[in-house]
């Protein structure tokens, strides 16, 4: 297993400042001030229709225990957790033989408590095991968080990474799972984003194929490979079955269900056939058919387009907690993995002692998102705006006068700055060049003596005089027309 730590700073040796070359973790990104309008754009979008369907914020740490996060996610999930190294003398009590041995696996449990936590849903099932008499049922939480894992990085795969979570737990109705889809596809559509397929499938539709072929105990080694048909082809889902104790038979038997053609409804009615003695997946197909029926009722009379939906059998998010409908969204106008998925988890708070709870959920991948709108060009012009105009400073008595009309513009909501020292004009004017600023106010001493102020639209070059009040009311105008 490969165990990743993180080391308290007061174990850390630094070189001398002057030794020192500036990098990044890998996997890991800075954002600049134009990113992150792009980022807050995206996060805005996403969290106005959250609320829309009635969940409100929380946020939990960034770490968490590691018995919280263990054994959540499968034993390849396990394996990506970022754990964090013990304060103070952790070798004092590391195991004697696991340290002797340098048995890292054996290791963790005696130098490492906590952990940075691998997404959110799992720390929102402890929350509300630990906040179950303050919150009233069915309870609909949205969250917009980091998260990280220690994987390998490449292109929209990184190892620190935000998602935006939305899940309900106290309520079984499968009109959640409808929802769910309706928030995928208004979300991605107000992002610009136009070509993109919502896959669904059912996890007791998993199960009931491993209970017909004779192998009910291997559903977690069965789901894992049939979830990487898209990344490994048929051949490698295969091989990796007949490693995980599948037979030649059982693989025969699996290959039709796992390349079923057709529409929606013909793979339902294949489905039926092939899972008629399957109790746990004939539960499963009903489930998958009452979401449908959800979501075109819903949508009977909406202005919303249509949601590109797709029941995909080697849909098997690799994750153990899901029980039921599962979910996984792609783009079709750029070359990335999945930009969202999740489903329902209805024994994940039993882990933590609180039974017979259910829940459901979806996550957003707003890092894949951001590269996607980018890639596509997909941000609005308006959302890289910043300052809109910047005032000239050219002496001690210009800034005086200066600092009241700095003062109204921001009280009338219009992003503003001042030069913050006297400056000669062209290093001013390549200061608001250098931001995109696209309007200067030009204030010298016959500005001072008429009160009469020079605008200059910085892209047309346009000069024109007016008052202050002028000026107010004019960028107040585009800005709210923006």
């Amino acid at each position: 297993m490969q165990t990743t730590f993180f080391m308290p700073v007061s174990f850390c040796t630094f070189a001398p400042m002057s030794n020192i070359k500036p990098s990044l973790a890998k996997g890991t990104r800075d954002f600049s001030p134009q990113e992150m309008v792009k980022r807050n754009y995206i996060f805005d979008t996403i969290k106005k229709v959250f609320k829309k369907y009635g969940y409100a914020e929380i946020q939990t740490p960034s770490m968490e225990n590691l018995s919280t996060l263990t054994g959540k996610y499968g034993d390849e999930g396990d394996k990506l957790i970022f754990k964090i190294l013990n304060s103070g003398d952790y070798l004092s009590k590391a195991n004697p033989g696991h340290l002797s041995a340098m048995n890292s696996n054996g290791l963790i449990s005696s130098i490492s408590e906590k952990a940075l936590r691998y997404d959110l849903t799992v720390p929102f099932a402890r929350y509300v095991v630990m906040h179950q008499n303050d919150i009233a049922l069915p309870f609909k939480r949205f969250q917009v968080q980091p998260v990280w894992r220690a994987d390998r990085p490449q292109k929209g795969r990184y190892r620190e990474f935000y998602q935006c979570d939305v899940d309900v737990v106290g309520s079984e109705s499968l009109l959640n799972e409808a929802e769910f889809i309706l928030i995928y596809q208004e979300a991605l559509s107000n992002l610009g984003m136009t070509d993109f397929t919502i896959k669904i499938n059912n996890r007791k539709i998993l199960s009931g194929i491993a209970e017909i072929i004779g192998k009910p105990e291997l559903i977690v080694d069965m789901t894992v490979a049939i979830d990487k048909l898209d990344k490994i082809g048929l051949d490698g889902v295969a091989k990796e079955l007949l490693e995980r104790g599948f037979t030649a038979a059982d693989i025969d038997q699996l290959k039709p269900v796992i390349l079923l053609e057709g529409s929606n409804q013909q793979k339902l009615e294949s489905l039926k056939q092939v899972l008629s003695a399957s109790a746990t997946g004939l539960k499963g197909i009903e489930e998958i058919e009452k979401v449908f029926v959800y979501v075109q009722t819903l949508l009977s009379s909406s202005t919303i387009k249509q949601p590109d939906l797709e029941l995909d059998i080697t849909l098997a998010r690799g994750l153990n907690y899901y029980t039921g409908c599962i979910f996984e969204v792609k783009t079709n106008e750029a070359a990335m993995g999945s930009i969202g998925g999740g489903g329902r988890y209805d024994d994940l708070t039993g882990m933590f002692g609180l039974k017979g709870l259910t829940g459901a959920g979806i996550s957003f991948g707003a890092d894949r998102i951001y590269d996607v709108l980018q890639e596509l060009g997909l941000f609005p012009e308006t959302v890289a705006a910043g300052t809109k105009v910047l005032i000239s400073n050219f002496d001690a008595e210009a800034e005086l006068y200066a600092l009241p009309l700095l003062q109204r513009l921001r009280e009338a909501d219009i992003p503003a700055e001042l030069y913050p020292s006297s400056s000669k004009l062209k290093k001013q004017m390549s200061y608001a060049d250098a931001k995109a600023i696209p309007y200067v106010i030009l204030i010298g001493s016959d500005e001072m003596q008429s009160n009469n102020l020079t605008l200059k639209n910085m892209q047309s070059g346009d000069q024109q005089k007016l008052t202050a009040d002028e000026i107010i009311g004019l960028l107040k105008a585009e800005t709210l027309a923006s």
